[in-house]
């Protein structure tokens, strides 16, 4: 039977959290939504501790590992709703969570895609490093986001409670409603894991729908519950997806300058893990060119319709403005966007 919102947690070895959080989402879900489980072939007893604790949480079992990509195009295929709330198990809800994300949506037929505010578990006044209060992306394809600009995260002093159209909503809480979810292909499993959701949102935006983010509601993120901050794993998974979502996203006219310079800026940041000891970090950057390259021809067959104008994009680079300009919050950037 199709539900309007079903509320879709990918696990992952992640028996802690859903002990610790899972309550919490029923509890404050206020019967708006079906809430599933979609487990990624874990090795842990997850899928044994749902079955005794939380009976009544419907339970996807994936064959595979598939990542975070592969994990939800595999088990959205099997729910039958109007909008998926993608949500981490790492996540405490807040009160009223659901309702205002929906309502937004509901309102405006073009959104199609949503994140709330996201705030960090560990600290709640300060924003949470992966989503913070919207996505953005500067003109060499760098992320950041309102309230958090590489390694500065701001206080949460209201500064960012107006609703605002933004360019990509985190993977770790995003209403996406199902069927423009399906049209855009899913998410991509050469991802594997980290930015498939840019990639996601730049696909729908190329299709002339929005954006959104939504400061009604509230929920607080641990973060780094698969792979840490300082992993070469996640440098290499970063670097390389990154010039994955270029090649498939960009207009033609500004793919190869760009692509260009991205070399030379990631040749530098090499050598600077190098020069601080990360061999580890300088050899995932080598190793994500060298998969870019080896990828390159799939990559490419895979661009569809492409728009050079899109808000959210911050015309610049955000790396010279943090390190060497020392620009380190998102309103010193803000006049230099599009709109």
């Amino acid at each position: 039977m199709k539900v309007k919102t079903a509320v879709v947690i990918l696990n992952w070895n992640g028996k802690r959290f859903l002990k610790q959080f899972l309550p919490q989402v029923i509890s404050r879900s206020n019967d708006q939504a079906a809430i599933i489980v979609a487990d990624n072939a874990s090795t842990d007893d997850s899928v044994e501790m749902l079955k005794q604790n939380f009976p009544e949480i419907e339970i996807i079992i994936n064959p595979t590992n598939s990542g975070y990509a592969g994990g939800y195009n595999q088990a959205l295929k099997q729910v039958d709703a109007e909008y998926y709330i993608l949500l981490n198990s790492d996540i405490e809800v807040g009160e009223n969570w659901i309702e205002p994300v929906i309502a937004m949506m509901d309102a405006d037929k073009s959104i199609a895609a949503c994140q709330p505010k996201i705030r960090s578990y560990i600290d709640h006044e300060s924003f949470e490093y992966a989503g913070a209060a919207g996505g953005f992306i500067d003109t060499f394809g760098y992320p950041f986001c309102r309230g958090r600009l590489f390694q500065t995260i701001e206080k949460d002093n209201g500064q960012f409670d107006d609703p605002c159209e933004i360019f990509w909503a985190t993977g770790a809480c995003m209403f996406v409603r199902a069927d423009i979810f399906h049209t855009a292909g899913g998410f991509d499993t050469d991802f594997f894991a980290h930015m498939e959701e840019i990639d996601l949102c730049w696909r729908i935006k190329n299709m002339n729908y929005k954006i959104m983010y939504c400061p009604d509601s509230v929920v607080y993120h641990i973060g780094g519950g698969t792979l840490p901050k300082n992993s070469p794993r996640k440098t290499y998974l970063n670097i390389r997806n990154n010039l994955f979502l270029l090649l498939k996203n960009l207009p033609v006219s500004r793919l190869f300058a760009i692509l260009f310079a991205r070399f030379i800026l990631d040749g530098i940041a090499s050598i600077k893990f190098l020069i601080d000891g990360g061999i580890g970090d300088f050899m995932a950057v080598l190793k994500a060119h060298l998969s870019f390259y080896a990828h390159f021809n799939k990559m490419r067959r895979k661009r569809n319709s492409t728009q050079s104008q899109h808000t959210g994009i911050f015309h610049g680079n955000v790396v010279w403005e943090y390190y060497v300009m020392r620009r380190h919050t998102f309103r010193e950037l803000h006049d230099r966007f599009h709109s």
